[in-house]
């Protein structure tokens, strides 16, 4: 696929799905970012219902304003990952253990199922934690933690 830099023609159908219109045929696409932690404005796909790649944008700064809006609803809703702002408890510092977290989003508790869902991303400050049930949380600087969380999550690191 060739990389976009004209105005997509994007739009909702009835159901909220977005529609691509090219070469005079509607698909139905979902974005799909190539890079979403270390370039997530760089390299989305327009994959269509049978995942295969409808189009590619190479980049986002590219794109329309209105079809920017309407990929950016759809990447926001897809990619979920609430931002970890204190680590209240630990169940136990063998796994599987579970986590009472204070998030962005509110109070959850996630269960981590192996230390290998914590990666590490930029440094050691930066890391991605999945739960057992696939939610991504983020940490985007564990010097930003308080004491008290930043020892907790010293026995998992």
């Amino acid at each position: 696929m060739t990389p976009t830099s004209t105005p997509l023609a994007l739009s909702r159908n009835p159901f909220g799905r977005l529609v691509l219109n090219q070469d005079g045929k509607p698909h139905l696409v979902n974005p799909v970012r190539a890079f979403p932690l270390s370039a997530p404005l760089l390299g989305i796909s327009l994959v269509g219902e049978d995942g295969k790649e409808v189009l590619w944008v190479a980049d986002m700064a590219a794109v329309d304003p209105a079809a920017r809006a309407l990929l950016d609803e759809d990447l926001a809703a897809r990619e979920f990952q609430p931002l970890i702002q204190r680590i209240v408890s630990v169940s136990t510092f063998s796994v599987p253990s579970i986590w009472t977290l204070e998030t962005d989003r509110g109070p959850v508790d996630m269960t981590l199922k192996a230390e290998e869902d914590i990666r590490k991303l930029h440094g050691r400050q930066n890391l991605l934690i999945t739960s057992a049930d696939g939610v991504h949380y983020r940490l985007p600087d564990t010097n930003q933690l308080d004491k008290a969380s930043r020892k907790l999550l010293d026995r998992f690191l």
